[in-house]
């Protein structure tokens, strides 16, 4: 593995009730399509809508890459933006996934925060990538919606503390297409790299004069 180039992580979700396409994995797939650029090592991954694989599949994900960033895309039937979700939360999980399941305790980690902020300025993220023109409306959040997307949201910033990130996306043709999702991801995930990387060498300089 060449340890130049960054890993990044990249999740869609399977179908579930209505959402027979996924416009979360079309969009992921299109995203791989077009890659991060060359110091940029992109894995994608499709997740079930079901809690307990999402227990076990995102901190193997952690485990298995070490990545410098993990982006959660869901699809939001309520959407007609391209949505980034400031933080994940722990408690009120009681909608029933695609196994009939849900956790007894209705949270992701029993003893956690209630909310857990993602280190990424997602202000910063939505205001640069309107700026660029994309042809895109993003905008941001505050809910990701008590359901798999919260769950996985919340499972992830507490494994990486906070440097985790969530896209809702719309359902397809509702405005977007899956290759205009995926050039969206592109440019929002582009961004977020540059942020970290931005704030990484403010430490570092820090770090240096002390």
């Amino acid at each position: 593995m060449d340890n130049s180039k960054r890993t990044v992580v990249v999740t869609g979700f399977g179908p579930f009730g209505e959402h027979t396409v996924n416009s979360s994995w079309v969009a992921v797939q299109e995203l791989k399509k077009l890659g991060l650029g060359s110091e940029v090592d992109l894995h994608v991954y499709e997740v079930p809508v079901e809690y307990q694989t999402v227990q076990s599949l995102v901190p193997s994900l952690w485990k298995q890459y070490h990545p410098q960033l993990v982006v959660h895309v869901g699809v939001s039937g309520m959407a007609t933006t391209v949505t980034l979700e400031k933080c994940g939360r722990n408690h009120g999980y009681t909608g029933l996934d695609n196994s009939s399941f849900c956790p007894d305790s209705a949270c992701c980690i029993v003893g956690g925060p209630d909310c857990i902020d993602s280190v990424i300025d997602m202000e910063s993220v939505c205001k640069r990538v309107t700026a660029s023109g994309l042809g895109v409306c993003v905008s941001v959040s505050l809910d990701a919606g008590r359901y798999l997307c919260d769950f996985t949201y919340y499972t992830s910033l507490y494994l990486s503390h906070g440097r985790s990130a969530f896209v809702h996306v719309p359902p397809l043709g509702k405005p977007y297409s899956g290759e205009d999702l995926g050039r969206a991801l592109q440019a929002i995930i582009q961004e977020m790299l540059e942020l970290l990387n931005q704030a990484e060498k403010k430490i570092h300089c820090q770090q240096h004069f002390h």
